[in-house]
């Protein structure tokens, strides 16, 4: 649609003047015409408080500039959907009639069909203008998406004029009803963005208390962690002492004792040079036991068999028979296994002479497939059923310093997944077994029947 000229809104077609009854009523239509454009640019400054005051406020610029009883604003279904109210009606007085939904008293059946029609796009593009009423289509981006109407009183005759500023009043309408829907949308967005702000600062706010948390964590474990490693050491170096220190003491302190008795002089040197090995023994071990407590992992070692063939000779007075077997097929064993293996027997043995009075001990070491069998079996007096009591009790550390050995020996096979017993031995008095795997899993099966019980 062109836009109207000066002549179509003022309706003045001369300047003379001559024609002063014209240039009179065109100075009362300009004088409504700068009314209704104060009126408009009001209604449509109003776009930023939402859909719904912009078209209250422009119904009500288009009732007032045109003294209508009936004003009716309409968009079309499917059209603009984010603006609202979808429908208006201003009665006489400006009473609203009908608000989008919300119905007050009955209208008039012209009002209700032309409603229908916005509603239904069945209007034609162009303003329709008579003299008690108004049809102006809201056009946007080349398509009707509304339309306003009015109805005047007889004495209010609609001209050119009031088409144009309806004209006018329509198109403003349609930009500001777009901008408005936008300007919503924006706000929308921006609540929305907010609000992830907000969120994002309440995360990181969690997640910082989070992580201080972990850090304090992670020092209580690492605490906690240093606190077992240091109690298992403390645990290792007991054990160590006990298995080693101890019995080369109290080794040294038996020679002494038979020296005591009578007994040749010979036989008393003897003993007493013994001692003093045991006792220098006993102070090497220590060391050993404070700077290095594993066994030597030199590869001039001497093998399993022969240390226990020594172990019989060197830890035990002369009075204990000692006699070592080996069976299977030896194989290689790892320094820690051959250590526990080792301190396994000698405490077995220490035990036999000095718990249990024997006189006779059978060490042997039988080879399987995937596992190695220590066993020492003794003619004394130990009683296996006390023996197994000692470690039921050791599991829930009732034993005192002078019962460690049993459940040192126990520990020393559970560390490789192995198994340690105590039962009856042929010889009449104990015999402990501890079976050991020879990698780094359990052993598989069980070849007691090859060893003497």
């Amino acid at each position: 649609m062109n836009a109207p000229d000066l002549s179509t809104l003022t309706g003045l077609r001369s300047g003379k003047p001559t024609f002063y009854p014209q240039y009179r009523g065109a100075a009362e239509r300009l004088e409504r015409v700068v009314h209704a454009l104060e009126l408009i640019s009001r209604a449509l400054v109003r776009t930023v408080e939402g859909p719904e005051t912009l078209i209250c406020a422009v119904a009500e610029a288009a009732r007032a500039h045109l003294d209508a009883r009936w004003v009716a604003f309409a968009l079309a279904d499917g059209m603009l959907p984010d603006a609202g109210p979808r429908r208006l009606v201003l009665g006489p007085d400006a009473t609203p009639f009908l608000v989008d939904n919300v119905e007050g008293p009955p209208l008039p059946d012209e009002v209700v069909t032309c409603l229908g029609d916005i509603r239904s796009a069945r209007t034609g593009r162009a303003p329709v203008i008579d003299a008690h009423h108004a049809f102006v289509p809201i056009v946007l981006e080349g398509g009707v998406v509304g339309a306003f109407a009015a109805w005047t009183a007889p004495q209010r005759t609609l001209d050119t004029t009031d088409g144009a500023v309806l004209s006018i009043l329509a198109s403003q309408t349609a930009v500001a009803l777009q901008n408005s829907a936008l300007y919503q949308r924006g706000q929308r967005l921006l609540e929305h963005a907010e609000h992830a702000y907000a969120e994002a600062r309440r995360t990181a706010s969690d997640l910082a208390v989070r992580n201080a948390e972990l850090e304090s964590t992670q020092r209580q474990l690492g605490a906690a962690h240093r606190h077992q490693v240091l109690d298992e050491e403390r645990h290792r170096i007991a054990r160590e002492l006990h298995d080693s220190v101890t019995q080369a003491v109290l080794s040294a302190g038996m020679q002494i004792e038979v020296c005591r008795s009578g007994v040749s002089d010979d036989e008393r040197r003897e003993r007493l040079d013994l001692a003093k090995d045991l006792t220098r023994r006993a102070v090497e071990q220590l060391r050993s036991a404070i700077y290095a407590l594993n066994h030597s992992k030199s590869s001039d070692r001497t093998s399993l068999p022969g240390m226990l063939e020594q172990l019989g000779v060197v830890h035990m007075p002369d009075d204990l028979e000692v006699s070592v077997r080996v069976g299977g097929t030896p194989a290689e064993l790892s320094c820690d296994r051959e250590h526990a293996l080792l301190r396994i027997a000698g405490e077995a043995l220490f035990n036999a002479a000095v718990h249990a009075n024997a006189t006779r001990a059978v060490l042997r070491l039988t080879y399987s497939a995937d596992s190695v069998l220590l066993s020492v079996a003794d003619d004394g007096d130990g009683d296996p059923k006390q023996m197994r009591l000692m470690l039921r009790m050791a599991a829930n550390n009732d034993l005192d310093g002078h019962h460690r050995g049993l459940a040192n020996m126990q520990a020393r096979a559970a560390e490789f997944g192995g198994t340690f017993e105590v039962a009856r031995a042929r010889l009449g008095g104990v015999r402990v077994a501890a079976r050991i795997p020879l990698g780094d899993r359990p052993s598989g099966g069980d070849n007691d029947n090859e060893v003497e019980r």
